[in-house]
């Protein structure tokens, strides 16, 4: 069997602490053959999709103590280089593009588009991933959200942070911690700050704060509608946004009932793979594009959340169900 993994360039990865270097190896370690292209190696010819792709085995790695990794230099070996029949020769495609959503990325979901009308698994599959916006998604569920508003309007992102005070800003099509912004009543600079996040016409959700994000943002990893496991991350030294995973957290029952109000929805847009994150029991966000934070977590807690997603997309194992 073959996973073929649509990638950003190898080159700019940190193998240290990057999830598709998890994935990747996982698929290694079964000793099934781990292919990798880049968007543009994707051609689409006669209604069929090919890739020229390299084929590649990862060196040996070791955790190291904490959220991290240590690796060889280089942290793999190109075995081949092939031109495939992606409906012919994959079984599972993996589109692993770093948001944000830009042209380049919904380019790429279109040719996958083809592979997936073909039979072949594409995870996530492209039109969920264009249909299931990582910041506006959740807010389908009000009730298990916290208090959200998202406009583009100045004065009503001013209304909302003098009805509800401390408030979370952020562009709906931002990525990274880029332009998140924490806004005070008592800050001089609100109505500045407010008219800069926006620009005049961009939307931004706004969000009331949790205080009680200090005690941990967890992040639920979810395939095909259940939970795999679980990990805390903390907020950031002199910074409100969330540093790397921290430390083992309890999957809880409220947990299970966000997941499983959203599993209907995820499975109707084949979202197979997907990052929860949720602040005292609040749904926040929905990462589909390219769920991450496994590989770090396998590092600090000793688990194999990387091998559990690639076993079931690839033998159909079931051996990650929680109990």
């Amino acid at each position: 069997m073959s996973a073929l993994f649509v990638v950003d360039p190898l080159c700019a990865v940190d193998p240290e602490i990057d999830s598709n270097v998890g994935l990747m190896a996982a698929v290694d370690a079964m000793q099934e053959a781990v292919w990798v292209c880049e968007p543009q190696d994707l051609a689409l010819v006669e209604g069929r999709l090919w890739a020229a792709c390299r084929r590649i085995t990862l060196r040996e790695r070791a955790r190291r103590g904490d959220h991290r990794w240590t690796v060889q230099s280089p942290w793999f070996d190109e075995v081949e280089r092939r031109v495939l029949d992606v409906a012919d020769e994959i079984e599972v495609v993996l589109l692993r593009l770093d948001p944000p959503v830009d042209p380049r990325y919904l380019r790429t979901t279109y040719l996958l588009d083809v592979a997936a009308d073909a039979g072949v698994r594409v995870v996530n599959r492209p039109q969920g991933v264009r249909a299931v916006q990582e910041k506006l998604f959740a807010l389908r569920y009000p009730d298990l959200c916290p208090p959200t508003l998202v406009s583009a309007d100045p004065g009503d992102v001013l209304a909302f942070v003098e009805a509800h005070g401390a408030t979370v800003v952020k562009p709906v099509d931002g990525f990274a911690g880029i332009d998140v912004w924490l806004l005070h009543r008592s800050d001089p600079n609100l109505t500045s700050l407010v008219e800069s996040a926006t620009r005049g016409a961009r939307h931004v959700v706004a969000q009331q704060f949790l205080p009680s994000v200090a005690e941990g943002n967890k992040r639920l990893f979810v395939l095909d509608g259940e939970i795999i496991g679980a990990v805390d991350r903390l907020p950031a030294v002199r910074d409100f946004r969330i540093g790397p995973p921290a430390a083992a957290v309890e999957i809880s029952e409220r947990d299970r009932v966000i997941v499983s109000r959203l599993a209907p929805d995820l499975a109707h847009h084949g979202i197979a793979l997907s990052g929860l994150d949720v602040i005292d029991g609040l749904l926040i966000e929905i990462n589909v594009t390219c769920p991450g934070g496994m590989h770090k977590t396998d590092a600090l807690l000793g688990t194999d959340l990387s091998g559990a997603v690639m076993r079931r997309l690839l033998h159909h194992s079931t051996d990650w169900v929680l109990t």
